[in-house]
């Protein structure tokens, strides 16, 4: 078989295949090219989810008739006037997307120059089908029709209007946070969907896109390392989602889906969240052009980096600092459900009341206290003859009071004074601005995680040696997989020994958290091993000990604690880093807010 040259038609097909895989892959190229024309608004229009019809109009500078005919061949750009690909700094350049895309729909391309009359071009699947004046405001408007309606091959791989609308949406909120200075909108099938202003900050921008919580559930990023600046907001650790959908990257302006960027967030966030949960995020890399590759992927999603190892450095030591300095912070969401449950009478409208005693589970029918005499007046003191007040104790409320010596809370400890125990698992404390709820058990672990880690920090932990050692059995391979990290764990205070096949010595334990527990504790870490020993790096097997020691360390629920103790803890949390969620991701706090408050009682 001869070697000869292909037709253009099937090379701009082969091409098409690199680069238009679905609607959203023609609609990226279509925005990419609005917003390198200088536009100040893009609008988008589709229909049955960009398959059946997709439209771009932007307000750019536009193109002469003859420009129009060049654009639709390949390799014809103006984007790259010096010939430096290193320096290139528009979103497309490779002049390939509108002859790709015309080679595989039917394309009506219309521009106009201000100033000037407007012009109208039409491909259908590579074939000329006409051209001519065209009305239009100036700028460019592109529509692409019947997306592979000619290529039956590669129109079957196409999934449902309902999916490849999803995928458009996001590429085109990808596009919108790259460029807050240019204005957006989005309508499918006649509907709005969206639209933002342009000139927007990139929080605001980037909140309007993705969650209306993340702008108060956030952190900004700005962080500076060589020639590399990181920016972008990244949302607290409790305010996370199930997939990774949510996390939006750039480099240079240019939205991309990099597994080195990916992984730098995980690494990040990797002791602050549960391992199927994921931070909502954008963030925005800008660097010299020389230390970024942009041409590694025909799409243009993909980027290498000159020093990649410089680049996650920026990432994981930007996102830390951030979040260090959020502290004890947690989100707050409103959650409509939890809040249905606040229901004036919604807990006594469910009891069932004693036949003859209507009174016996209405709150004002119990009784009053008087205060300053720290007595219970019954409420049916005069009734006699066997009636309630013969038998109110049974009605009387028992429960531990003990006085809070704070007489109102303070605006400088933002977590209040403490009230109160409810379950002896959770502290109730009243803010400036609210009611606080704090879990013990979960705030507690992630104080006694971080002093582990300033100790280790500090040249490791102080152990405390065990009067009479204690003796834990095990199978073979559990202390096995122990015995071959036994100098790791007494950096953290744990002084194990094997004590024949299957035992292991307990000799000290870590001085802050006391002999409780030990046995528990070394079988634990066995198990923990067993799980994850083999895929962890040293660094995440050691955050793995941490965190199962501190959570054996720190107080159970269902301890009873004194409003002193209650009130260290709080204070302890406002000055501790990451005291918003424990080891696991979930939050230690949460607040109803006194407005709230308010409006369950009808005051508002």
């Amino acid at each position: 078989m001869s070697i000869r040259r292909l037709p253009e038609d099937l090379i701009n097909r082969i091409a098409a295949g690199e680069v238009v895989e679905r609607p959203a892959s023609a609609l990226k190229e279509l925005i990419e090219n609005a917003v390198d024309a200088g536009a100040s608004r893009v609008d988008v229009s589709l229909r049955g989810g960009g398959i059946e019809r997709v439209e771009v109009t932007d307000d750019g500078c536009g193109m002469a008739p003859a420009e129009m005919a060049l654009a639709l061949e390949r390799h014809a750009t103006s984007k790259l006037p010096t010939g430096d690909l290193e320096s290139v700094a528009t979103l497309g350049f490779r002049g390939e997307a509108l002859p790709s895309i015309a080679s595989v729909a039917r394309l009506i391309l219309e521009s106009r120059v201000r100033g000037f009359d407007g012009w109208r071009l039409v491909r259908d699947h590579g074939q000329v089908e006409g051209e001519g004046p065209a009305a239009l405001p100036p700028g460019t408007r592109v529509t692409v029709e019947d997306l592979f309606g000619k290529v039956p091959a590669r129109r079957k791989f196409l999934r449902s209007a309902r999916a490849e609308y999803g995928a458009c949406v996001d590429v085109v909120k990808r596009l919108a946070m790259a460029r807050p200075d240019v204005g957006f909108s989005l309508s499918h099938d006649g509907r709005r969907i969206f639209s933002v202003s342009p000139g927007e900050d990139r929080p605001a921008r980037v909140a309007a896109l993705t969650d209306p919580g993340l702008a108060q559930n956030s952190v900004p990023i700005d962080h500076v390392r060589g020639s590399a600046r990181l920016g972008g907001v990244a949302g607290v650790p409790t305010f996370n989602r199930g997939v990774a959908d949510h996390q939006y990257l750039f480099v240079n302006g240019r939205p991309v889906k990099d597994r080195l960027l990916i992984g730098a967030v995980r690494g990040a966030y990797a002791d602050l969240l549960a391992r199927d949960r994921h931070p909502l995020l954008a963030l925005f890399i800008d660097l010299p052009g020389e230390e970024v590759d942009v041409n590694v992927h025909p799409a243009k999603t993909e980027v290498r980096f000159r020093d990649p190892a410089h680049i996650r450095g920026l990432i994981v030591g930007g996102l830390r600092h951030a979040l260090d300095e959020a502290g004890f912070r947690s989100a707050q969401p409103a959650n409509v459900d939890a809040m249905a449950m606040w229901q004036a009478g919604s807990d006594l409208a469910g009891h069932p009341r004693e036949s003859g005693n209507p009174a016996a589970f209405h709150p004002l029918a119990q009784g009053s206290f008087v205060p300053g005499q720290g007595s219970w007046t019954p409420a049916f003191a005069g009734v006699t003859g066997g009636g309630v007040a013969e038998r109110h104790d049974d009605f009387l409320p028992h429960g531990r009071a003990e006085p809070a010596r704070e007489a109102a809370p303070d605006p400088h400890f933002p977590l209040g004074v403490a009230r109160g125990q409810v379950a002896a698992t959770y502290i109730v404390a009243e803010a400036e601005d609210g009611l606080v709820l704090v879990d013990q058990h979960a705030a507690h672990e992630r104080l006694v995680l971080e002093r582990m880690r300033r100790a280790m920090a500090n040249g490791g932990v102080a152990r405390q040696a065990l009067l009479l050692p204690e003796v834990v059995e095990l199978d073979e391979p559990a202390c096995d997989r122990l015995e071959e990290r036994f100098a790791e764990l007494a950096e953290f205070g744990l002084e194990l020994e094997r004590f024949g096949p299957r035992a292991i010595l307990i000799r000290a334990m870590p001085a802050m958290l006391g002999s409780r527990s030990a046995r528990g504790l070394v079988t634990d870490l066995a198990d923990e091993l067993t799980a994850f020993d083999t895929a962890l790096s040293l660094k995440e097997r050691l955050d793995v000990v941490a965190a199962t020691m501190a959570c054996h360390g720190s107080v159970r629920a269902g301890r009873l604690l004194s409003v002193a103790e209650m009130n260290a803890l709080l204070r302890e949390m406002e000055v501790t880093p990451h005291s918003g969620q424990c080891n696991h991701g979930r939050p230690t706090w949460v607040k109803l807010a006194l407005n709230d408050v308010e409006k369950l009682f009808g005051r508002k």
